[in-house]
């Protein structure tokens, strides 16, 4: 069925760079009601697409999927965000029939870019195939082009950002693109929007992998409502929640004094942080690269992604050293400071600063980036590799100017940097050592957030469907509440926390604009469903029980400084947690598979085989 269904334009734009064919084609309207848009539809998608397990990540048919929510494109407080569906050039399982098996890959970033495909006329972009040479697509309307870009080819992302919107002369376009990472095809790398939003976790390799550099959208559309009326009094109530005296007027005040950097502090006290390659969970020097600390020397400006009152995101200037005059656009904030920070032992806040600009202008994944070099530093630090494995850097803890030069190996593949690139499980693998301290999840990199003290955040990375996932939410329930989120197209700092929206006030936003009228359960059972067809992917490519794990360091290595002192995590303690959940899933708990009654109680008789 392709009924039209109010909110939607029932519109996917299809392109196809092999043969350079776009057409339009609509969605199914039962795929509208069960995943409701981003993450959801996106998954929804990409099953139906790839029919068999194995492909090759970087293969043709693999799809790259931009998808924004239903939210997207109205007037409701920080619905931004756009979700990045694909098959995942980072992950692979312990054992699996198929020398391609991964995860799914979705990765989530703010801005300006959902909301414009939504005025554009789309419910989202679907592309597959592969440009035998460098192309972007440029988007106005009904208007579709894939355009030469092969004079952009090579280009850090801060340069791009600047030239391609004078060369599309019209600064009302929205654009995300890839930089030499990318285009290079390392693994974990991201797509960037307006220099500092990533999506990360992979999707830049894809897009990579199809010769597409870059995506400019523009459009002058909404989508018709199911009650205006309705709508504009949700609308206001949401907007006016993040007013006044109330919770959510508190959480406003927290981000957009702070940022994400709140964070430094109070991870760092309570043994949470990722420091020295998750050696420790406390770093001595927190003082030095926190909020404070930020705001005294580097802050010039907050800024917001659409219509959203939080503004969490913060520009930097250097104003002292050999980087002075630098300008950042990215923070710092919690994660990237963190895995460039703390994690590498570097207290020095202005070199963090470079650090960071250097990972957004070559489109890493700021997060594995930092992990790669940590894992580096302690097999540097452990005599298994030496400076000749490393093309003579001295890749000490702490060192700035050795990281930034590991930085360009990773993005170039140049010496060590091509085995770098593959991530630290390829690296372990490859140095028949290291598996201890390789701090991943099914191949993906652990973000910001240590375990040792924090057992919750194991069963959060554990089980995560894209691999190790800091955002994936501890408990089942915070699982499908994060997963809806997702895919409605809204920021989870305006909704996860006790402070932000709640799912009550989500699904009477959802009602005015759909005239679908569920309940906070029943739109609750959405992401249970989105989360566990998820699973059915990663369990058919053959991830099983054994790939739900975690490092051992996690279980081998207590803290030895901080508050938490001794925290290490208890493996019979962490596997009862791990059993309950598979229990509370509905999951078989010797293989995790989903069981079929639980499949066909979330009407996904369609996976189980």
């Amino acid at each position: 069925m392709t009924i039209k269904q109010s909110g939607y334009y029932n519109a996917l734009l299809h392109i196809n760079l092999t043969t350079g064919k776009i057409t339009k084609k609509g969605i199914c309207a039962e795929d509208i009601k069960d995943y409701v848009g981003g993450r959801g539809l996106g998954m929804k998608l990409l099953w139906d697409h790839i029919k068999q397990p194995g492909i090759n990540p970087l293969s043709e048919e693999n799809p790259l999927i931009f998808l924004p929510g239903p939210f997207s494109g109205f007037p409701i407080p920080s619905v931004s965000r756009t979700c990045v569906v694909t098959k995942s050039p980072c992950t692979s399982p312990i054992q699996s029939n198929y020398p391609h098996a991964s995860t799914v890959s979705y990765s989530n970033f703010g801005g300006f870019f959902g909301p414009e495909i939504k005025f554009a006329g789309y419910d989202g972009i679907f592309i597959t195939g592969k440009s035998p040479t460098p192309v972007f697509i440029q988007i106005n309307n009904d208007n579709v082009e894939i355009k030469d870009a092969s004079n952009y080819w090579g280009m850090g992302t801060d340069k791009f950002d600047k030239i391609f919107i004078q060369d599309l002369s019209d600064r009302r376009y929205r654009t995300c693109y890839i930089g030499p990472a990318g285009e290079n095809l390392v693994p974990y790398a991201s797509i960037i929007h307006t220099a500092s939003r990533a999506a990360g976790r992979g999707v830049g390799c894809v897009m990579g992998s199809k010769n597409l550099k870059a995506i400019a959208v523009k459009g002058s559309k909404l989508p018709d409502v199911a009650d205006h009326n309705m709508l504009v009094k949700k609308m206001t109530g949401a907007r006016n929640y993040f007013k006044g005296f109330s919770r959510g007027k508190i959480l406003s005040n927290i981000f957009r004094k702070n940022g994400t950097a709140f964070l430094f502090e109070k991870k760092s006290k309570k043994g949470q942080m990722s420091v020295k390659n998750f050696q420790e969970g406390t770093f001595p020097q927190v003082d030095r690269i926190n909020a404070d600390a930020a705001r005294n020397k580097l802050w010039v400006r907050n800024y917001s992604c659409y219509c959203c009152p939080l503004s969490c995101k913060k520009s930097g200037v250097i104003k002292q050293g050999k980087y002075k005059g630098l300008l950042v656009h990215d923070g710092p904030e919690y994660e990237t400071g963190t895995m460039l920070g703390a994690n590498l032992m570097i207290s020095e806040l202005e070199g963090i600063m470079k650090l960071i600009y250097d990972g957004d202008d070559y489109g890493l994944d700021i997060i594995s980036a930092g992990n790669v070099i940590g894992f580096l530093m302690e097999a540097y630090e452990k005599g298994i590799i030496d400076k000749d494995d490393l093309g003579g850097i001295d890749l000490t803890w702490g060192n700035v100017e050795a990281s930034i030069k590991m930085l360009e190996k990773i993005c170039s593949k140049e010496g060590i940097g091509a085995l770098a690139s593959q991530g630290v499980k390829a690296l372990s693998k490859k140095l028949e050592s290291g598996s201890d301290f390789a701090m991943h999840v099914k191949g993906l990199e652990i973000a910001a957030h240590n375990v040792q003290a924090n057992p919750e955040k194991g069963i959060s990375y554990s089980t995560s469907n894209r691999g190790a996932c800091h955002q994936n939410g501890e408990t089942v329930k915070k699982q499908n509440s994060i997963t809806l989120i997702d895919s409605l197209g809204i920021c989870k700092f305006a909704c996860t926390t006790p402070l932000g929206l709640s799912t009550k006030k989500l699904a009477g936003l959802l009602e005015s604009i759909t005239g679908i009228k569920r309940s906070a359960d029943e739109l609750l059972m959405v992401g249970e469903r989105i989360f566990n067809l998820e699973k059915m992917f990663n369990y058919r490519e053959g991830f099983g029980r054994q790939d739900d794990n975690l490092p051992e360091r996690f279980f081998n290595d207590a803290f030895t400084i901080g508050t938490e002192k001794g925290a290490v995590l208890d493996r019979d303690e962490f596997d009862t947690v791990l059993l309950k959940y598979y229990q509370e899933r509905g999951w078989d708990t010797k293989s995790s598979k989903p069981e079929k009654s639980k499949l066909a109680q979330l009407g996904l008789e369609f996976t189980y085989s």
